[in-house]
């Protein structure tokens, strides 16, 4: 009985916290280094073997060399184990603050440079798609989507050729009369007043649905845009955009349709919504692998490139879209530094009326991005 005590005692002695040494001294997971844990579960090792060696002997020969054994590594290594558990929360806590502290060190820059451009509006989100660490300036203000509502269109289209619904060798007439959501009135299109004035020459021919995509995206050609919008519903368009964590991100006319225009019927977005967009498109959730390649392709033959990747090392692959009206311009896409995952980034601006002025300060913001989540070697 008094062997079976012992072997109580020591067992009670054994704690989630480590080793209580015979003097009350615990050792090993709390006040210890893994050698100190080590030594004392040995130490206690020995200590349970001699005092319980009449205890064991009622045990065959096997029996009694597998029951010590396994007492013998249950002493050594829980006190080993525990000294992993206790580091690794502390280790991860270390890093996320250390990350905390340069994230809002990099918002503070940004915002420094935000503001050297008095009463400019600015709207900016990143997402790394390799930690999963977000940033937010304003990233849920509504803003006039200009023609970063295209990216939406395309991925709809691009939803439908995967669905077989519409396929994308598909020839329609080109036209350039639309009606207004407002009253059906009928509108058309300024080639003078639109960035792409090539796909003019096709009207009243019969054009691929995938050359008004490509065109509507690299060039972002209004007319094209209209022509697919016309095609496409886009109430079913907004609620795609709803699949893939976009909150207020609006599509609801074609472009230039001023009756709606003036009634406040405008595409809308925001920073955080864009974003959501584009990494839905990077993680393969908008279609399969082949529509995926393709609408990044296209994406990446964007022919504007002053603002976002004006800010990136030369060379950098990119797939973006941009958007002006009136004192608003607007860059977002996927970022693809070489040796790591992408991030996404959007930087949407208003109420400045020199476009140079805001497609500085977009390629300022994207440096600053850069910097800080590809840190120089």
């Amino acid at each position: 009985m008094g062997n079976q005590n012992r072997y109580g005692d020591f067992i009670d002695n054994v704690s989630v916290a480590g080793v209580v040494s015979p003097g009350g001294e615990r050792r090993g997971a709390i006040f210890g280094s893994p050698f100190v844990a080590l030594v004392s579960g040995v130490k206690q090792t020995s200590v349970f073997l001699s005092s319980n060696s009449r205890a064991m002997s009622s045990f065959s020969g096997p029996a009694r060399l597998l029951r010590l054994l396994g007492a013998a590594a249950a002493i050594v290594v829980a006190p080993l184990t525990q000294v992993d558990a206790q580091r690794t929360p502390n280790r991860a806590r270390a890093v996320n603050a250390v990350s905390a502290a340069r994230r809002e060190a990099v918002r503070a820059k940004l915002i420094a440079r935000i503001a050297q451009v008095p009463g400019a509006q600015v709207g900016l989100s990143v997402r790394d798609l390799r930690t999963g660490q977000t940033l937010s300036i304003d990233g849920d203000t509504v803003f006039h989507a200009a023609s970063t509502m295209k990216v939406p269109v395309l991925f709809a289209l691009f939803r439908e050729f995967q669905s077989g619904r519409m396929k994308a060798d598909r020839r329609v007439l080109l036209v350039n009369q639309f009606k207004s959501i407002v009253d059906s009135s009928v509108y058309t299109l300024s080639a003078s007043d639109d960035s792409d004035s090539s796909v003019y020459a096709m009207v009243g021919h019969e054009v691929p649905l995938r050359e008004l995509a490509t065109r509507m995206i690299t060039h972002s050609s209004n007319l094209a845009t209209n022509a697919l919008i016309s095609l496409l519903d886009p109430v079913r368009i907004t609620d795609i955009t709803r699949t893939f964590g976009a909150t207020q991100l609006m599509v609801r006319r074609g472009v230039e349709d001023n009756v709606a225009f003036r009634a406040g019927l405008n595409n809308t977005t925001t920073a955080n919504d864009l974003v959501a967009l584009f990494s839905a498109l990077q993680r393969g959730q908008v279609a399969g692998k082949l529509a995926t390649n393709e609408m990044l392709a296209i994406l990446e033959a964007q022919a504007f490139n002053d603002e976002i990747p004006a800010g990136l090392p030369t060379g950098t692959r990119i797939a973006h879209k941009t958007g002006s009206i009136t004192a608003t311009l607007h860059d977002a896409g996927i970022v693809y530094p070489p040796g790591r995952a992408p991030y996404a980034i959007a930087v949407l601006t208003r109420n400045i009326k020199d476009g140079k002025v805001a497609s500085a300060v977009i390629a300022d913001c994207s440096r600053i991005v850069w910097e800080w989540l590809v840190p120089a070697k």
